[in-house]
């Protein structure tokens, strides 16, 4: 399929000429002799592309462009014109041109600017698909009113530029919120930048965030950009921002106050223009009191606040999240979705989940590798709530054994063994191999041959 260039001109021979010339190239021509023919050919027509003239009856080329630039953002417009000035270039590319040729036109030059445009226009599809797919795996799963209020208060803050403390339990998707706030701003275009305040050394702090000189220190071989000049245009995720020690809060709040620093052992001040996103799961009023968190931080960062409830809070949203969780699993690991029956479902609304969202997604994946059967009941959950029971001919005490193979009975502590393993760790595969000390990997093959 040929891409379609939409010619608007008022005069003819450029009409002709112009037509005649691209459609031996190889494009499908539409052609125009006013600005309202033209949009209403782009309505009907959809054009991959727009040569537009400047100077027109009725509404000339500027205000044409303004019309189509309200209902086809990404539509690439072209200007031409005869009658070219500087201030009329920059004008019409403020207002979304894409380029400007002057005439008489250099077919070779429309030529390169027809196909940059179209590859331009190309990106911008991509980029809005995968924009699109990004907020589809970051949206909030969920139908109860705790989420339906949770929703309405991203939707509200996210396009606005203010900075936002998110506050909940850990587990409950603090980070999932962070990244769908940014992709609803009007930051989604320039990065989301995330630091998780409890994970970097005290004395690697001020280089992480504010990056470094070459030479600076031993190891400095190279510059280094921080976090803040990453971020710079976007947004900065401070996660776990009540485990920031008192030292270190002080050096974030005088950035965040200016909103400019230095690189460690640097001496050119570095401007940045970001918004702040703050996630913790500790209440840092009380933090206030106790002296380990500073107030004057926690006012700079509370602007709006969004708390997210604990999944026991909310265990209407259990059965969807479970539907989800067994759709993406199936996905990524290129398996069949199974089903869950309404007693098991019954069962793990009943749970308490002391770790939340992360949790149940655990439980989820274990229960697709260790279950083999397509549909997953009641008894192939473990006890909720304390150490799976033991029923593989192991006793109340680990003492009897009513195996009489001892091939069965290695099998059979072991299987005791890693569900009370897996039970202590949240049913967190990763953490529990780690527990254990065996690779991830191990663990699955492991989990699917004691299934």
């Amino acid at each position: 399929m040929f891409p379609s260039i939409l010619i608007v001109d008022d005069e003819t021979s450029i009409l002709q000429s112009l037509g005649g010339l691209l459609t031996d190239e190889g494009f499908e021509v539409i052609s125009a002799s006013n600005g309202y023919e033209a949009l209403k050919i782009i309505d009907a027509e959809s054009p991959d592309l727009v040569l537009l003239d400047i100077w027109m009856p009725g509404i000339d080329g500027i205000e044409t462009l303004k019309e189509i630039k309200k209902s086809h953002p990404i539509l690439p417009v072209i200007i031409i014109s005869g009658h070219g000035t500087i201030e009329t270039a920059v004008r019409a590319t403020n207002l979304g041109a894409y380029n400007f040729i002057e005439k008489p036109l250099s077919i070779d030059k429309v030529i390169v600017t027809i196909n940059n445009a179209l590859n331009f226009r190309r990106l911008e599809e991509e980029n809005q698909y995968l924009r699109k797919k990004t907020l589809e795996k970051n949206s909030i799963t969920g139908n109860s009113p705790a989420t339906a209020e949770l929703k309405k208060e991203i939707s509200i803050a996210a396009p606005k530029d203010a900075w936002i403390l998110i506050t909940g339990e850990n587990g409950t998707g603090k980070e999932l919120i962070a990244r769908t706030i940014h992709q609803l701003s009007s930051r989604a275009q320039k990065p989301l930048i995330d630091v998780n305040c409890a994970s970097i050394p005290e004395d690697l702090i001020e280089s992480e965030l504010f990056g470094h000189e070459k030479g600076t220190f031993d190891g400095a071989a190279t510059k280094k950009r921080g976090k803040f000049e990453l971020a710079n245009g976007g947004t900065l995720f401070l996660d776990e921002i009540g485990d920031m020690s008192m030292k270190t809060q002080g050096k974030i709040l005088r950035v965040l106050q200016e909103m400019q620093f230095q690189r460690v052992g640097g001496s050119r001040t570095i401007n940045v223009d970001i918004r702040i996103i703050a996630a913790t799961n500790k209440n840092l009023e009380t933090e206030i009191q106790n002296g380990t968190f500073r107030e004057d931080l926690y006012y700079r960062l509370n602007v709006i606040p969004i708390n997210v409830r604990s999944l026991k809070n909310r265990r209407e949203d259990i059965p969807l999240l479970v539907e989800t969780f067994i759709r993406e699993n199936a996905h990524e690991n290129m398996g069949r979705e199974k089903t869950i029956t309404n007693a098991a479902l019954d069962k793990l609304c009943s749970y308490t989940w002391p770790g939340n969202v992360r949790e149940l997604k655990n439980l989820v994946e274990r229960l697709m590798i260790m279950v083999e059967k397509e549909v997953i009941d009641i008894t192939d959950l473990p006890r909720l709530g304390g150490a799976p029971a033991v029923d593989s001919g192991l006793s109340e005490h680990g003492q009897l054994f009513t195996i009489e193979n001892l091939k069965e009975a290695k099998k059979a502590f072991e299987k005791a063994f890693i569900q009370s393993k897996l039970s202590e760790q949240d049913n967190n595969i990763t953490k529990t191999a780690e527990a254990i000390g065996v690779a991830r990997s191990y663990l699955h093959k492991k989990l699917k041959s004691t299934s």
